[in-house]
C-alpha cells in the first residue's frame, strides 16, 4: 500500500501566505519561502502554494517567488492560481515547481487539462476542484469559490481523470477552515469511481480527522493549512499517531 501524504497549503496573496475561513476574512499568516521550508524539515510529503488572487501582475510575483521555492525547498511542491495556458505552466515548471495545479481556468476550458497532460505529462497535473453541496447537489465552483457553475463534481472529476489529470485536489467549501473534519463521505465515492489518486482538502481540526479521511474517506493524501501555520498540530507528532493507528506513512 502506498504511504499516505501530509500536505501543508500554503495561500499565497500579495507574496505572503494568507488563510480564511470558508475561503473568507483572510488573515496573513507568514512567508511562504520561510513557512515551505521549516514544513519541509518537519517531515512534510508536499506542499502546495496557491497564488489565489492570481492577477495577471501577480502570476509574475509568483513566478519569482516560485523560483526562491525551489532554491531553499527539498520536497516536491505543486503550484497553482492563473494557469490558463501552456506557457503559464511552462513558466512555473521551468521555475523550479514540481507539478501545476489547475482549477477555474480547466472548468472554463477543459481542453487545457489535455494540453498540459499531452505537453508535460500526467504526473505534472493536478486538476483542483472546489464544490459547495447546494441542496444535495456538489456544485463545482470557480474564481476562489466566488461563482457556482453547472458542472456537477463527480462527473467533472472522471471528466478530469479521462482528460489526464494526474491527481484530484478536492477542495470542500462546506468544510474549509471548519475544523469539523474532511467530507469523507464524498471523497470515498470519489476514490471508487476514479484511478488517480485524490488530495482530501478543507476541514482538518485534529489528528483524528486525517486518521477518518485515509480509512473512511480512502483519500490519498491529506492537505491542510491553518491547523499546521497556526502549529495547532505538528507535522511529525501527526505522522507518529497515524503510523500507530495503522496508517502507511513516511517518518
Amino acid at each position: 500500500m502506498l504511504a499516505k501524504r501530509i500536505i501543508p497549503c500554503l495561500d499565497i496573496k500579495d507574496g505572503q501566505t494568507v488563510k480564511g475561513i470558508n475561503f473568507v476574512n483572510i488573515k496573513t499568516v507568514g512567508d511562504p519561502v520561510e513557512l515551505g521550508a521549516m514544513y519541509a524539515e518537519q517531515g512534510a510529503d508536499e506542499l502546495v502554494f496557491l497564488d489565489i488572487t492570481a492577477t495577471h501582475e501577480g502570476r509574475k510575483t509568483f513566478v519569482d517567488l516560485v523560483k526562491r521555492i525551489a532554491r531553499e525547498i527539498n520536497i516536491p511542491f505543486t503550484v497553482g492560481g492563473g494557469i490558463s495556458e501552456i506557457k503559464d505552466a511552462e513558466a512555473l515548471l521551468s521555475a523550479g515547481a514540481d507539478k501545476i495545479s489547475i482549477n477555474s481556468s480547466a472548468v472554463r476550458n477543459p481542453k487545457l487539462i489535455d494540453d498540459l497532460a499531452l505537453n508535460f505529462g500526467t504526473q505534472f497535473v493536478v486538476v483542483a476542484i472546489d464544490a459547495k453541496n447546494y441542496d444535495g447537489r456538489w456544485t463545482v465552483t470557480v474564481n476562489g469559490g466566488r461563482i457556482p457553475t453547472d458542472k456537477e463534481l463527480f462527473s467533472w472529476a472522471k471528466e478530469a481523470e479521462d482528460r489526464g489529470a494526474g491527481e484530484i485536489l478536492f477542495t470542500s467549501m462546506d468544510h474549509d477552515g471548519t475544523k469539523a473534519g474532511f467530507a469523507n463521505v464524498e471523497l470515498a465515492k470519489m476514490a471508487d469511481m476514479l484511478k488517480i489518486p485524490i488530495i482530501a482538502s478543507g476541514g482538518a481540526g485534529n489528528m483524528d480527522h486525517f486518521v477518518d479521511v485515509f480509512t473512511t474517506g480512502k483519500a490519498d493524501a491529506g492537505l491542510a493549512a491553518s491547523i499546521f501555520h497556526y502549529k495547532e498540530i505538528g507535522i511529525p507528532d501527526l505522522k507518529h499517531y497515524l503510523s500507530e493507528k495503522g496508517i502507511p506513512i513516511r517518518l
